[in-house]
């Protein structure tokens, strides 16, 4: 398979799985608009929120990083810099997703 193709069907994969997330994440905002301290408290401290909140992260930074590496090779036409920065990117999103979840695990 050829890494466009599969960049692509990455992307795609990765939205796909972003829709039941948003749901969840957006119906858990919702029902957490007027709680306290302790109910906010005990919606981080449920290890299946910890979890799908963590699946969120990745699913979510996996599709950034991909997107605007997108952006990168369409409108960066020197190749140094665009490696640069597409690197820059994928250690910026893995380096910020480790860092979340380790805070949200600590929680």
């Amino acid at each position: 398979m050829i890494k466009a193709t599969r960049k692509w069907l990455a992307i795609k994969i990765s939205s796909g799985l972003l829709i039941p997330f948003m749901i969840w994440f957006i119906v858990s905002l919702v029902s957490l608009f007027n709680a306290n301290s302790s109910q906010l408290s005990s919606f981080l401290s449920d290890v299946t929120n910890k979890i799908a909140l963590s699946l969120f992260l990745v699913v979510a930074f996996t599709f950034y990083t991909l997107t605007i590496s997108e952006v990168f090779e369409d409108y960066i036409n020197n190749s140094k810099l665009k490696n640069a920065a597409n690197r820059t990117l994928v250690l910026f999103s893995i380096v910020f997703t480790l860092v979340v979840i380790i805070f949200l695990i600590n929680i």
